[in-house]
């Protein structure tokens, strides 16, 4: 049990690392030196009288300047800011800059076209509850493709 919660954290950190780069390493189209967000994992819990959904509570901190690449979920999300403050937007919707208590909910058809930490010299950090099914993966690209 031990393995397996230690090999989904290293799954989750990897994952989220995958989307995380620096906004100036995106403007220049490098990669950055350093991850722009660190994720720790809080808990992982099957939803009671809810077969095949799963609980995944997460702290997501975003190093200064930090951003990731447009993305979905799948799944319903909730964000909560304890540090700092975040721009979020999902596709459609207004670019909108979050403080220490508020809150911003994506849902599963959304795409998250912009995360990324309001200042580029504190870092920021947020607790998001995510609910999805158990065999969906935490997030995926939805960057456009080259063409």
């Amino acid at each position: 049990m031990i393995h397996a919660h230690l090999s989904r954290t290293a799954f989750l950190a990897g994952l989220f690392g995958l989307f995380a780069w620096q906004v100036g390493a995106l403007a220049a189209g490098t990669h950055p030196s350093a991850p722009a967000e660190v994720v720790e994992q809080l808990m992982d819990k099957d939803l009671v009288g809810v077969p095949g959904k799963e609980l995944l509570v997460l702290t997501v901190e975003y190093l200064p300047g930090g951003a990731s690449l447009p993305h979905r979920h799948d799944a319903q999300v909730i964000v909560y800011v304890l540090e700092g403050a975040l721009v979020m937007q999902v596709a459609g919707g207004p670019a909108v800059t979050l403080r220490p208590g508020q809150t911003f909910y994506e849902n599963p058809t959304d795409v998250h076209v912009v995360s990324a930490n309001a200042s580029k010299t504190a870092p920021a950090k947020i607790l998001v509850f995510i609910v999805k099914d158990k065999t969906a993966p935490v997030s995926r690209d939805a960057a456009p493709k080259a063409t």
